[in-house]
């Protein structure tokens, strides 16, 4: 399939409730407002394709830059190009389930979300504690520094409650990983959680929220879901 032919199968896929939903999170004209879900069956037809993710990505339309996450080769894909990608992702759900995503599949993932989260560029932090989260909760524990991710909790801590809506989620989330994902630190994460406490973050439009990672945790423990990882980063 070309480039028109996706797009014209987007479009037809696009529903105005759902349009309507990814704009009251951020999203931005020109999108569909396709279902996530909706994508699958065209995502199998056409399977890992660089180049035409390239050109869906370069659009701006919001479920043409999502379906590009959906079917880019990260294998294929440089630092040079999630920088570009970073900068054209307006919003949290392309930077932190598009971009954050695709570069989990990589092999330098670490080095660019460490980068991103010493921008202090509020989406660039937030993908890329998002990005750690997309791996702790795949990778093999013996892939990550226990010291490093240690010292990433104490950076939480320190620095949650004065960082940016989006960085605050994105860190939470990582508190929230750290604590089911990654057995090595599980106490020393659910002791952070506890001591960083509940996290407001405000929204334009909306209810603030309140975001408590410690909650979260216990209720995953629970569950029986300490030790947690996907099979896949990308559906």
């Amino acid at each position: 399939m070309n480039f028109e032919m996706v797009m014209q199968e987007l479009e037809a896929l696009g529903k105005e409730r759902s349009k309507k939903t990814y704009i009251s999170n951020g999203a931005q004209e020109p999108l569909f407002g396709v279902a996530t879900g909706a994508m699958k069956p065209l995502a199998k037809k056409i399977k890992k394709n660089q180049p035409l993710a390239e050109q869906l990505y370069a659009t701006g339309n919001y479920d043409a830059m999502y379906f590009a996450g959906i079917i880019a080769d990260p294998m294929t894909m440089t630092e040079a190009d999630f920088e570009r990608w970073i900068d054209a992702a307006y919003f949290y759900m392309l930077s932190d389930y598009v971009v954050a995503v695709t570069l989990a599949e990589t092999d330098f993932a670490q080095v660019v979300a460490d980068k991103w989260i010493a921008s202090g560029d509020e989406l660039k932090m937030s993908a890329g504690w998002s990005c750690y989260c997309w791996l702790l909760g795949n990778r093999p524990d013996a892939e990550f520094s226990a010291s490093k991710i240690a010292g990433m909790l104490e950076q939480v801590k320190n620095t949650i409650k004065t960082s940016p809506n989006r960085t605050k989620s994105a860190m939470n989330n990582f508190l929230y990983t750290v604590g089911i994902s990654y057995l090595p630190l599980h106490d020393k994460a659910a002791e952070t959680a506890k001591a960083v406490g509940p996290i407001e973050v405000t929204r334009d439009k909306k209810k603030n929220s309140i975001l408590f990672a410690s909650e979260i945790i216990q209720k995953d423990i629970d569950r029986g879901r300490l030790g947690f990882k996907r099979k896949n980063v990308r559906c």
